[in-house]
């Protein structure tokens, strides 16, 4: 025997939790759904869409690189399973398919986790819903997020009553190793299962005989299901990927590598705007309950894994989905079978029982009501947290669809350059014939490539570096989208005199490199980004579309300095959907240009109240700043910091605001601060952009300010160490050598500086 039922599948006990589960699981079922259905708007879809379409077209699984003319032939490890089933889905249906596909996974995963549940357990779905849908969108990872379900449903049923279909795990890993590098996952639930039955057995007692047959007949198809991951392209060497997929620099880069900050700020601001946050600091706090019972219970294993888990969601963003299908499946029986026994011992009469459950049901309906209300009017994607997907089925509007079909028609040549983010849909729609520069297989390119791609959009088109570039390359085309570059380029561009730009719109901007071969290209298309009409398009098929194509023309014509016009883009915007927070801070952007700081304020503060996240306090602080409202300013940046998940960054934004306006004492306080919140990954980096780098030189100047010079040489020298390249460090040193009396150490500074380039 295991665990008993009574504790741990509940919903088999009476007539009522049973009618109350089935139509808790039903509303979690159609939450889910709608949930899962919208536009295709993730960046990966489309490269290992374009994957799949090179599988299929040559019949074998790619060993090097075929996607990008940057790292084409490097050695490429990335299972391919999940870009042929999407490929072909889309051959089939194009991207409504897939929208739907999105729905279904969504849906299908939370009927796998209800598959022996409680009403605890589906009530907990709902709630874990917005998580879920977060990491079922079409790509590979939803797949993890549905074998993921499978597997921990199929263990912890085993576990709980010792029958179970073992040999579905084996199947199921199979197709999961091919699929995506999450297989790791399962394999982690199946440690976790072993351990939590050697704690059983180790415990004693009567529930050791039952682990130990458990065990008995389990660990065949347990070791088989371990064997079966180097069935895949790359035999065991996929291990070397998948256990290295997220390097510190690339956490830092990529958002789904990122975390949420555990504290009080965070979480109140996340109940205020609802949504994955919310729901993450929901499931936590029944997580831990569940734990403490799990603990007076002497379920030790049960315990562990709720509170092992609940580390990796506030870790990295992307482990929320897989958290909460251990809250739904672990969490829901302890807590169902809690309740019921609280019930029993209040002895309340049958009538009141059923009032307490319609109530509760009311209850969950109402609040599936308002969730699925939000999504099917928008308001959840247009609302706290900028999305690039909107209700329905499609590709997002964010992807630059026309700017594509441009560079198709009208066959511009040379390589194409193009930023990071839209990688993935460049692959799919311009290639086989066209490669692309970058695109989202960050353990292919490293971090050193994808900084120096941002690094280039940085710097002036007609500057060596991009003449190197191109010349490199053979680059006579870039390809540019707003929210992956082209904001802070594209008014280079517009200025150049070497590049041009012979496409622009909303989302998007084509710029081709002046020669023989382009000119009649340039003259066929001018583009004067002084008058070109944004948005390009005033045809629109719904509310959404019209929205997204009013807030990226707002943001567009802003760059460019056309702030009236930006005013009017940012109001249209605003009529659609009031309660968006970037409209309202787009607007505050154009009132402040037109020299309206009253009403600027007020559009920031709405933004604020709408959506308290650090990139709406660090907009106010930002026009604090420009004001000269030093107090409002930095009041402001140390709220953004409290919602940063890493506020160091932000600190040191802080530290460099206080010297500005002669404050070296509380500069020293923020850059103190800065050191004592960062993690020893930031504390890694050297070069000129490290954090350590802008710590060591901000100390240096604020101890120069107070006059301690010898703390100040000391910061100073750190700085140089970093960043020994950097003849500005070495400057600066010798400035201060001179001033503490040290002149031939100045000198030798001095002469290291003149040894180095003019950076």
């Amino acid at each position: 025997m295991g665990p008993s039922n009574s504790d741990f599948i509940p919903g088999q006990n009476t007539s009522l939790e049973r009618r109350t589960f089935f139509v808790l699981a039903g509303l979690a079922l159609i939450y889910a759904f709608l949930a899962g259905f919208h536009t295709v708007g993730d960046l990966d879809t489309g490269w290992q869409m374009a994957t799949g379409r090179w599988v299929v077209q040559h019949h074998h699984v790619p060993s090097v690189d075929v996607l990008s003319y940057t790292a084409s032939g490097e050695p490429w490890t990335y299972p391919v399973g999940a870009g042929v089933v999407l490929y072909l889905a889309y051959l089939a249906g194009g991207f409504t398919l897939l929208s739907w596909i999105s729905a279904a996974a969504t849906a299908g995963t939370v009927a796998l986790l209800l598959r022996r549940g409680s009403s605890a357990s589906a009530g907990i779905a709902i709630i874990a819903v917005p998580m879920i849908a977060q990491r079922t969108q079409p790509r590979a990872d939803m797949f993890t997020v549905v074998f993921f379900a499978a597997f921990l449903s199929i263990l912890w049923v085993y576990y709980q009553s010792g029958r179970a279909a073992l040999w579905l795990l084996p199947v199921i890993m199979l197709v999961w190793v091919n699929f995506h590098f999450g297989f790791a996952a399962g394999l982690g639930l199946i440690a976790a299962y072993v351990g939590t039955e050697v704690l059983e057995v180790m415990s004693g007692g009567e529930r050791r005989p039952a682990a130990v047959q458990r065990l008995c007949h389990a660990w065949r198809w347990l070791v088989a299901t371990s064997l079966v991951t180097f069935v895949n392209a790359w035999g065991w060497g996929i291990y070397r990927t998948a256990l290295g997929t997220a390097n510190t620099e690339q956490q830092r880069l990529l958002g789904e590598w990122q975390g949420v900050r555990l504290n009080w700020p965070t979480a109140r601001a996340a109940f205020s705007i609802g949504g994955y946050r919310s729901a993450l600091f929901l499931l936590l706090a029944l997580a831990v309950v569940a734990a403490g019972i799990a603990l007076l219970q002497r379920q030790w294993g049960a315990a562990i894994i709720l509170l092992a888990s609940s580390y990796a969601p506030f870790r990295h963003f992307r482990m929320g989905s897989i958290y909460a299908c251990v809250v739904v499946i672990i969490a829901g029986p302890i807590l169902t079978s809690a309740l019921l026994r609280f019930g029993c011992r209040i002895r309340a009469p049958l009538r009141l029982r059923w009032v307490l459950a319609g109530s509760t049901v009311l209850c969950f309906a109402l609040l599936v009501y308002a969730r699925s209300a939000d999504l099917v009017t928008n308001r959840f994607y247009f609302g706290g947290t900028p999305q690039l997907s909107t209700f329905g089925t499609g590709l997002s509007w964010w992807f630059p669809r026309r700017a594509a079909e441009f560079i198709e028609r009208e066959n511009l040549p040379g390589e194409i350059f193009n930023a990071y983010g839209a990688g993935g849909y460049d692959s799919l729609k311009l290639g086989p014939q066209r490669r692309v520069y970058i695109y989202g297989v960050d353990t292919l390119f490293g971090p050193a490539f994808m900084q120096h791609s941002l690094r280039l959009l940085d710097i002036p088109p007609d500057s060596p570096g991009w003449e190197t570039e191109a010349s490199r390359y053979g680059i006579n085309t870039i390809f540019l989208s707003y929210g992956d570059g082209m904001e802070g380029a594209l008014r280079n561009f517009c200025a150049s005199n070497l590049w041009r730009p012979v496409y622009l719109d909303e989302v998007s901007v084509v710029v081709v490199r002046r020669s023989p071969e382009t000119e009649g290209l340039i003259q066929r298309f001018p583009v004067n980004c002084a008058t070109a009409p944004l948005p390009a398009t005033t045809q629109f098929h719904n509310s959404a579309e019209e929205f997204a194509a009013w807030i990226n023309a707002a943001g567009v014509l802003q760059v460019l300095g056309r702030n009236s016009e930006a005013l009017s883009a940012s109001e249209k915007a605003l009529q659609l959907f009031p309660e968006n927070p970037l409209a309202h801070t787009m607007l505050a952007g154009a009132l402040a240009q037109l020299n309206r700081p009253s009403e600027a304020e007020k559009e920031l503060l709405k933004a604020v109240a709408i959506a308290p996240g650090g990139y709406t306090w660090s907009a106010l602080a930002d026009f604090y700043r420009r004001q000269d409202r030093v107090i409002d300013a930095i009041v402001a940046y140390r709220r953004a910091a409290d919602l940063e998940v890493d506020p160091s960054p932000m600190l040191v934004q802080l530290g460099n605001y206080a010297l500005s306006v002669a404050d070296p004492e509380d500069a020293l306080q923020a850059f103190d601060e800065a050191m004592r919140c960062s993690s020893s990954d930031l504390k890694r980096g050297t070069g000129e952009n490290s954090f350590l780098y802008k710590v060591a030189t901000g100390r240096a100047e604020a101890w120069r300010r107070i006059g301690d010079i010898p703390q100040a040489v000391k910061f100073q020298k750190q700085a140089a160490q970093l960043a020994p390249n950097v003849q500005r460090a070495w400057l600066n040193l010798a400035q201060l050598y001179e001033l503490s009396g040290r002149s031939a150490d100045a000198e030798r500074a001095r002469a290291h500086a003149a040894s180095l380039p003019n950076n």
